[in-house]
């Protein structure tokens, strides 16, 4: 898992930029998968017959969205510093000082500058920090620059993958990839297991953007009930713990309108046979997630939402539990087991 999970925050594919990483990940699930394409929003489908093979009744998707936060060329000025603006949820305060990878005719590193302390005034060290307020610096001139960048180019961040104590791990974009490498994980679990419907693994696209990739692939799939897995927040100072979920304390099991009220029932009843810890997240509306938008496909698909705790959401230290992505994987790939006659229950 770790090292899936590592590769994984490797790649580069700001939303709306998936097909940077498409590749890589469609390689990564055609090692488990009878067939894997990619549709016209270069979402992922990966689908496992049932085992052992026959006509399934049923086809259940598992969802995870593959984008990330990032940045965009809005101008060059004469000086050749580069102006921006945020793709997705950025928080302009986590930018000071940060190293991005500009993608344009080649890639061009450059560090976003920030003012000295010594020459900031005191009224100015109060106001908020504004995306119009900061500039990346490539080291070029206007003319260098703009020879091989353009405005629009994508900007991502470049971040170290850092091993913490306790089989914690930092990067950037574990928001989502961490949810790729559960389903990968989970595919590969499922080489020992007999299930009795299909699954189709999506890796799904601009789910920063509003769960855009989710609502085109939902739709395509028609699938007859949707697991999504992404993170949820993780506990830290400053947080209150009723927003908040502990690290290393298994998945969080979302609960709430939009969601399935048998299949988690069922679900949690898995995670206690197989003894699996588990988290309860109270979702009263909009998840922020893909689950938002599946749940309302076409005539409306199942859903549910299991989810790992994830500190520092949108940040270039995002930091997860191996050991809770390990445990997410372990619950689907037994959730499945009798899946299709549980789906046979409901509709009776």
């Amino acid at each position: 898992m770790k090292d899936i999970l590592k590769q994984l925050t490797e790649f580069y594919g700001p939303s709306g930029n998936e097909h940077m990483l498409m590749q890589s990940i469609s390689s990564m699930f055609s090692q488990y998968c009878d067939s894997v394409k990619v549709d016209k929003f270069y979402n992922i489908i990966a689908v496992k017959k049932a085992n052992p093979v026959k006509e399934a009744k049923y086809k259940v998707m598992f969802a995870a969205h593959m984008d990330e936060i990032g940045l965009i060329i809005t101008d060059i000025d004469k000086k050749g510093f580069i102006k921006f603006i945020s793709v997705g949820g950025v928080d302009p305060r986590i930018l000071l000082s940060q190293e991005v990878i500009i993608h344009g005719k080649k890639k061009i590193f450059g560090v976003i500058g920030a003012k000295p302390a010594h020459l900031i005034e005191e009224d100015e060290s109060k106001k908020p920090i504004k995306f119009e307020n900061l500039y990346i610096d490539i080291g070029m001139s206007e003319g260098q620059a703009r020879e091989v960048l353009s405005i629009g180019d994508i900007i991502t961040f470049k971040a170290d993958w850092t091993e913490l104590q306790n089989e914690l791990v930092s990067s950037k974009s574990l928001d989502n990839r961490a949810g790729v490498a559960v389903l990968v994980n989970f595919l590969k679990e499922l080489a020992n297991v007999k299930y009795d419907v299909d699954i189709i693994c999506v890796a799904t696209t601009q789910e920063e953007l509003g769960l855009r990739g989710a609502i085109v692939s939902t739709y395509g799939i028609n699938p007859d009930a949707v697991m999504v897995v992404d993170g949820c927040h993780g506990y830290m100072p400053g947080l209150d713990k009723e927003d908040t979920y502990e690290l290393g304390k298994g998945p969080a099991i979302a609960i709430g309108p939009n969601i399935q009220h048998e299949l988690v029932d069922y679900l949690k009843k898995v995670a206690k046979e197989e003894n699996i810890s588990y988290q309860i997240d109270v979702e009263p509306g909009n998840t922020g997630t893909d689950a938002w938008a599946v749940q309302v496909s076409r005539s409306g698909i199942p859903t549910l939402l299991v989810s790992f705790p994830l500190r520092y959401m949108h940040t270039t230290v995002e930091t997860v539990s191996v050991k809770d992505l390990k445990n997410t994987s372990k619950l689907l790939s037994h959730f499945v087991k009798q899946l299709g006659q549980k789906l046979e229950e409901i509709r009776c």
